[in-house]
């Protein structure tokens, strides 16, 4: 495990398969009574440690089955470049929020790979992980999400998301992912050297803080799809999170939207 100490620090997909960007077309997705467990990895591809923990990510939906209510998230940081590889994914907000996570679980550790499930660490994410989403997916949810989608004219993914707390919620805000799937990587270089690493749930693009305000909060954002960005493997992800404690109070992934 590599570590690096810090003082501060109506639709969720089960298939593992996604639709092609197209499908998006006219997507309205919902959340549902209970709460989805937003499954966040932090990662990199400079961490010899790492890659049984993706592998990890890849399997959960299917590990799980079509009952669970989970949305993977693989953030890859980009603190571990130094040592001899860059990780092309890796972006530095993902270690800010990182830090963030780990201060508002009142710890002290940053490391990789390190687990967060609705927010809050999940050290023994080997054998407990499972248990963790089905504990979260039992509980009435605490906001509302909704999702919106469509490819714009220009080719570009149109995306309006809303949400809502109930009444009494301390300050939440709202946040938007775009991931995508099977990706791979040959590391020629640190930790990882000679290895052909294979990804799953990836952030490509991500959206956020957006602060509720007397408990709602709206965005609407057009997203450019790079040539080389796999259409068919996107994934749009939503969710609300409480910003002191940093509880996730409801996650939506778009990936079962159906097509026009």
């Amino acid at each position: 495990m590599n570590t690096r100490g810090f003082t501060l620090c109506m639709l969720v997909a089960a298939s593992s398969a996604t639709p092609p960007v197209s499908a998006f077309a006219a997507c309205d997705a919902r959340s549902g009574p209970k709460t989805a467990a937003l499954v966040e990895l932090y990662t990199s591809e400079g961490c010899s440690s790492c890659p049984p923990a993706d592998e990890q990510l890849s399997r959960l939906r299917q590990a799980l089955g079509p009952a669970a209510a989970v949305v993977p998230l693989a953030l890859h940081v980009d603190y571990w470049d130094y040592i001899g590889w860059k990780d092309a994914y890796a972006q530095g907000s993902f270690g800010e929020r990182q830090s963030w996570l780990v201060r508002a679980n009142r710890h002290k550790m940053v490391y990789t790979p390190q687990f967060f499930v609705g927010g809050t660490e999940l050290r023994s994410w080997r054998g407990a992980l499972p248990d963790r989403v089905r504990q979260l997916n039992g509980l009435p949810a605490a906001a509302e999400v909704r999702i919106q989608a469509s490819l714009a004219p220009g080719g570009a993914l149109a995306l309006n998301a809303e949400a809502t707390t109930r009444a009494g919620a301390g300050p939440a805000a709202l946040y938007l992912a775009l991931t995508e799937s099977g990706l791979a990587s040959k590391v020629t270089r640190g930790e990882n050297r000679g290895a052909t690493l294979a990804h799953d749930h990836v952030v490509r693009e991500w959206i956020g803080p957006i602060r509720l305000l007397a408990g709602t909060a709206w965005v609407q954002r057009e997203i450019a799809l790079p040539a080389a960005w796999n259409r068919a493997r996107l994934e749009v992800v939503a969710f609300v999170q409480d910003e002191r404690s940093g509880s996730v109070l409801q996650a939506l992934s778009a990936q079962r939207c159906a097509g026009p």
